[in-house]
């Protein structure tokens, strides 16, 4: 999959807040200019490429994007948690995309390092590199697939590496688009890797609700959204 999140020179815009998040959210915004920095503040904000791009935090855990990307364009917005390795996080909102992109949860772990997100929705997945299916699992009475993919020489939280991706996938006939929402359990998610043989590592890193779009060929993205998360 094209992961947007793994670029370590993306730019990145500081937008201030002064309202209150719920508890366990974070409202809080930095500008940093590398992935590690990045991962480690409460929002994350990037696009790269040409495109029209624009998210706003808005407080209470709520952002909202819209985006109309072009060839090697892309974005992604979200607001994030705690470093916690396992807790309950609650969404609700619009989600309107076209072409590649995705509502997930996302974050890192270390030792081993990996790249997982959570997908709730999407128009288009198009995956920049294989995905191999080792389980099915439900959640939260939602069904899951669990894949893997892998990413060599890619930027990570440790600079180039070499390193693994879990995809946790909702059905395609259980996922929504427009208006959304849902419960995510991580440790159920991590739970069913697990049993499928693939763990994580050490959570040092901040966790992120995210509205993801890029560029893949030909496939273009567009939309619109607005997530509250608690």
């Amino acid at each position: 999959m094209v992961s947007f999140t793994a670029i370590v020179t993306a730019a990145l815009v500081l937008i201030p807040s002064a309202i209150a998040a719920p508890a366990r959210t974070l409202d809080s915004y930095s500008a940093p200019n590398s992935l590690i920095t990045r991962q480690g503040s409460p929002w994350q904000w990037w696009t790269e490429g040409q495109g029209q791009f624009s998210c706003q935090q808005q407080g209470g855990g709520k952002y909202s994007c819209s985006w109309n990307g072009k060839s090697g364009g892309g974005m992604v917005a979200g607001t994030g948690y705690l470093q916690q390795q396992s807790r309950t996080v609650r969404y609700s909102g619009t989600y309107n995309p076209k072409g590649p992109g995705y509502l997930a949860l996302y974050g890192w772990t270390r030792n081993p390092l990996v790249e997982f997100y959570i997908v709730e929705s999407w128009d288009v997945l198009a995956p920049g590199e294989p995905w191999t299916l080792r389980s099915n699992f439900t959640s939260e009475g939602n069904n899951y697939g669990f894949y893997t993919a892998q990413r060599v020489n890619k930027p990570s939280i440790e600079g180039t590496r070499t390193f693994t991706q879990y995809f946790s996938v909702l059905n395609q006939d259980q996922k929504k688009v427009g208006t959304v929402g849902g419960t995510i359990n991580t440790a159920n998610h991590f739970d069913a890797w697990s049993k499928a043989g693939y763990r994580l590592g050490n959570f040092e890193q901040n966790m992120f609700m995210v509205t993801e779009a890029f560029a893949n060929g030909t496939k273009l993205p567009s939309g619109t959204s607005t997530i509250t998360v608690s």
